[in-house]
């Protein structure tokens, strides 16, 4: 794996679809420290909460057949809408403090989504990315993957 190079007083967001750390680099380019600036977690609601409704039936113009209507599955735009509440909130704290670098790290699907509700002067200084699920981890094993370790 290829090191991500994170400059001094770089950002970086470390997020699935239900819980963001926001980090950012105390150390230098070489020997990056990590320090935790804030936490944002999905208040998560249960599956029976979120709805259990069989599809709806769509009848045909013509004839007598009907069809199944796909509902989106509820649990996706729960984690779809923490992600846009994820970007919104990092958009103002990297405007406030006038950041020239972030790095994304979130598993595949999530940095789709959160590279879709940046806003264009985001994007611009999120150059890189890592597609991996580390919520999980200790910030010093965070580190150690960013390093390529």
């Amino acid at each position: 794996m290829a090191r991500i190079n994170i400059p001094h007083r770089g950002w970086v967001l470390v997020c699935d679809g239900a819980k963001a750390l926001i980090l950012q680099n105390e150390g230098t380019l070489e020997l990056v420290n990590l320090k935790l600036v804030d936490v944002l977690e999905h208040d998560g609601a249960a599956a029976h909460e979120l709805g259990r409704d069989r599809p709806g039936r769509v009848h045909e113009s013509l004839g007598e057949s009907r069809s199944a209507v796909e509902m989106a599955d509820p649990h996706e735009r729960a984690e779809a809408a923490f992600l846009k509440r994820v970007a919104d909130e990092l958009t103002g704290i990297l405007q406030e403090r006038q950041a020239r670098s972030l790095v994304l790290v979130a598993p595949p699907k999530a940095l789709g989504l959160l590279r879709q509700a940046f806003p264009a002067s985001v994007r611009t200084i999120a150059k890189q990315d890592l597609a991996k699920e580390l919520t999980g981890l200790p910030i010093s094993q965070i580190e150690r993957h960013l390093a390529g370790g």
